[in-house]
């Protein structure tokens, strides 16, 4: 019968993975907190192998998913496409993200978008995430995955994604993209967000092909009616 009773306690632990063995030794109240948070939303994936491991991902990656509102799923296996009202309140998210990062890992980066170069950051922006985000950072198409607008996003939220790299993003070490050149890179994403118009409408700065369609089917056409007009009254 013992032998039974100790069965069914261990058993779960072992099923749930060391998320769950860890709980006998965490010591803060927010991170036992953040336990009980994570047996209701997190472990039916990612302690039964339908999602990643989340040893050693640190603060860094359950911050950003959690406040991006991209975890939890609603539905196992997509992949958001947009910016999610975060399922879970601020003060549950500290308590998860600190029950995670017990598990080990980076912790949540702090940019200093104020000591960057925007020149910098935007041949940085142009070299690294352009492609993808587009030049202006309206988002864009990439075979399986739908790289995001970043409009919406704050300084941490930037610099948490560069160093994770979520779903298809590649990851940028602090050997491939230092600190210094980061904050660069956020204080141009900033900018983007509230971009000057020196040269008046920026059709919403959707870049060139919108502008130029709008050459091509809205001012050559006025142009040419104008012509005939003046044409005409020329005639006459």
């Amino acid at each position: 019968m013992r032998r039974v009773v100790v069965l069914a306690v261990v058993l779960p632990l072992i099923a749930a993975g060391p998320a769950a063995a860890a709980s006998g030794t965490l010591t803060q109240p927010l991170e036992r907190q953040g336990y009980h948070l994570y047996g209701q939303y997190c472990a039916r994936c990612h302690s039964t192998g339908l999602g990643p491991s989340l040893d050693g991902v640190g603060a860094v990656s359950a911050d950003f998913y959690l406040r991006m509102g991209y975890m939890p799923l609603a539905q196992l296996g997509e992949q958001p496409t947009h910016r999610n009202t975060p399922l879970l309140s601020d003060p549950q998210i500290r308590a998860l993200v600190a029950y995670i990062a017990s598990f080990g890992g980076p912790a949540i980066p702090q940019p200093q978008p104020a000591l960057g170069n925007l020149s910098q950051g935007q041949a940085l922006f142009t070299e690294h995430c352009a492609g993808c985000h587009q030049i202006v950072a309206q988002g864009g198409y990439v075979t399986g995955a739908l790289p995001p607008p970043l409009d919406r996003v704050n300084a941490t939220e930037i610099a948490e994604a560069v160093r994770i790299g979520p779903y298809v993003m590649p990851k940028f070490t602090e050997k491939a993209i230092s600190d210094t050149e980061l904050n660069s890179i956020v204080r141009y994403v900033e900018y983007t967000q509230h971009p000057d118009h020196p040269g008046g409408a920026g059709l919403d700065f959707l870049g060139p092909v919108p502008e130029g369609l709008v050459t091509w089917f809205v001012a050559i056409p006025l142009l040419l009616v104008l012509c005939l007009f003046v044409g005409r009254r020329l005639s006459a």
